[in-house]
């Protein structure tokens, strides 16, 4: 009965029925056996025998050694070191499902990107995300955009939302931490790009980013994370401009915008052909 009990177990743990019968037989026999021995103390028959214990072989759990008259025998892993091998294959094995089968059981969410075409439908978007904020709000525009979103950021403010805006024009009615931008003017910033941006980030997970003009609208809700981040670093490149523009001030930093020619290259304000190489 013991030995059937413990030929189960080993089946269990991923041996083979004929492969836990013929490491039984090793470990009985208590030296080197050739494979007619091990078939015939074992019951796997003769035909499989070799190749049952090559598997074993192949696994480590028994090892060919020659014998005294130079044929070919088997003796087993000890027990106590088969049992503490499989004890480390079995953690393992473990550990690597602890990390792979939830991620099966919860593939990754589907990012959200729709379009927001109306002028209408991009503010209530947007109107809808500033609601929700729970640590922090980030906003760009023109003021006569972000004015319909102010009362819903005075809100988010009151309940401890960090609320950070640049607004592209005066600011009559500031909320948090709100920056004039003032490099370059509102109408040249319009008029390179188009159209007036509005930029709303909540909590680094969600963005509404539009364009508006007189005639026209476009836009975009979405919660994909790469959007969402290159939204979030639109606004905060630049008040962290303004920031660095008001700590070197007295040091000629607005002559340092108006005559550089690689910024001016990037706002679009010089002549590429003047363009440094090297």
């Amino acid at each position: 009965m013991a030995v059937h009990n413990v030929t189960g177990e080993l089946q269990r743990l991923g041996m083979s029925g004929y492969e836990a019968k013929a490491y039984v037989a090793l470990v009985l026999a208590a030296e080197p056996v050739n494979g007619y021995e091990v078939a015939k103390r074992s019951g796997v028959p003769r035909s499989t025998v070799y190749e049952t214990l090559g598997k074993l072989v192949g696994r480590g759990a028994a090892y060919e050694v020659r014998t005294d008259d130079d044929a070919i025998g088997y003796v087993p892993l000890p027990p106590r070191s088969l049992l503490e091998r499989m004890r480390r294959e079995f953690d393992r094995t473990i550990g690597v499902l602890e990390d792979e089968l939830p991620r099966l059981a919860s593939p990754p969410p589907a990012r959200l990107v729709h379009s927001l075409g109306e002028r209408s439908t991009l503010l209530e978007r947007a109107e809808d995300i500033v609601t929700v904020a729970e640590g922090e709000l980030y906003m760009s525009g023109w003021p006569e955009d972000l004015d319909v979103l102010t009362p819903g950021a005075r809100r988010a403010e009151e309940r401890g939302v960090a609320v950070r805006r640049v607004v592209f024009g005066h600011d009559g009615d500031r909320v948090g931490w709100t920056t004039e931008h003032r490099y370059s003017s509102p109408e040249t910033v319009e008029a390179n790009l188009g159209q007036r941006l509005l930029v709303v980030v909540a909590d680094r997970s969600q963005a509404v980013i539009g364009g508006l003009t007189t005639d026209r609208t476009w836009g975009l809700y979405t919660d994909d994370p790469a959007a969402v981040l290159l939204a979030l670093d639109y606004v905060r490149h630049d008040i962290a401009m303004h920031v660095v523009a008001d700590r070197y001030a007295e040091h000629g930093f607005d002559e340092f915008w108006s005559d550089d020619h690689a910024l001016r290259l990037l706002r679009g304000t010089a002549d590429p052909s003047r363009e440094r190489t090297g």
